[in-house]
């Protein structure tokens, strides 16, 4: 738990945030599924695959980070946002070469 009136150097950062649900929203999702989820769960879903998405970029560019720095790359909403454009990126490139053919 953080200390009252803590702040964040970068701030938080949120699927919400990136333009898609809140985790409240992904739980409530989850649950019409049947698949048991709460907002904490969905989180932790969000920032796992953030970390694996990290480790993999620190691998490829040579460098040897622990978890701990990994971890911190990758709840930064710098780090979130920049993932979330090259994904609408590679979205917008799926769909105009769908459009050429």
């Amino acid at each position: 738990m953080m200390p009252k009136g803590y702040k964040k150097e970068t701030g938080y950062g949120t699927a919400k945030g990136l333009g898609g649900l809140s985790y409240h929203k992904i739980a409530e999702k989850m649950n019409e599924k049947d698949f048991k989820m709460n907002h904490s769960t969905a989180r932790n879903i969000f920032v796992n695959g953030l970390i694996k998405i990290a480790c993999n970029l620190s691998t490829l560019h040579g460098q040897n980070f622990d978890q701990k720095k990994i971890k911190k790359i990758a709840i930064d909403p710098r780090f979130q946002e920049a993932v979330a454009d090259y994904m609408r990126e590679i979205e917008h490139e799926k769909k105009s070469q769908d459009v050429d053919k």
